[in-house]
């Protein structure tokens, strides 16, 4: 498992993935992407003429889904109207924008050529230029979010994941949180 570099030459982060590690990305990505668009906007009556023309018809509540709670916290907590508001005019750019750095990763990695079923001892060599890879840091985040978010994740409870024994599906999936961890932190000290 290597993470990524900067390449003096092109200025960019590079990483070479297993297919295996590649495709799992593609998965991860993948799943980002169909839970940010499975739970709709909520519909409003017609009323402002501007917002009608606008199309501000984004959520006024919190998502029902704890992971996207979590993506999308209230602005306003105190304020439910504010909160609202807020999350009306807000919400569905954010979402647009954070499965579009989703399929963002997906692209590159097909780009790259991994194949839609990878075989054993394919490599997939990854070049970001530090757009991409500011795209890509954002989008490891809300991936380990929504892992963190469905484990149950919390500050200091290292040890309880280093407890699980290895056929433990809570471990397996915890391990992925730290390699997409171990991801970004090789990204971001690769980006100058």
């Amino acid at each position: 498992m290597t993470g990524f570099k900067w390449h003096r030459r092109s200025g960019a982060s590079v990483a070479t993935f297993t297919a295996f590690e590649a495709d799992l990305l593609r998965s991860l990505a993948g799943q980002l992407i169909e839970l940010l668009r499975n739970e709709s906007a909520t519909s409003r009556p017609q009323g402002d003429a501007l917002e009608d023309l606008l199309d501000f018809s984004g959520p006024t509540t919190e998502p029902d889904d704890p992971v996207l709670a979590r993506l999308f916290p209230t602005a306003y907590p105190d304020d439910e109207e504010a909160a609202g508001d807020f999350r009306r005019f807000t919400e569905s750019s954010l979402r647009d924008g954070k499965a579009g750095a989703a399929a963002a990763i997906i692209d590159t990695l097909e780009e790259a050529g991994l194949p839609p079923e990878p075989e054993d001892g394919l490599f997939i060599d990854v070049e970001l230029d530090p757009q991409a890879a500011m795209t890509w840091m954002r989008s490891f985040t809300d991936m380990r979010l929504a892992i963190a978010t469905r484990l149950g994740v919390e500050e200091g409870d290292e040890e309880y994941w280093a407890s699980l024994p290895d056929d433990d599906p809570r471990a397996q999936v915890h391990d992925i949180y730290d390699w997409l961890g171990f991801l970004q932190e090789t990204l971001v000290q690769s980006v100058h």
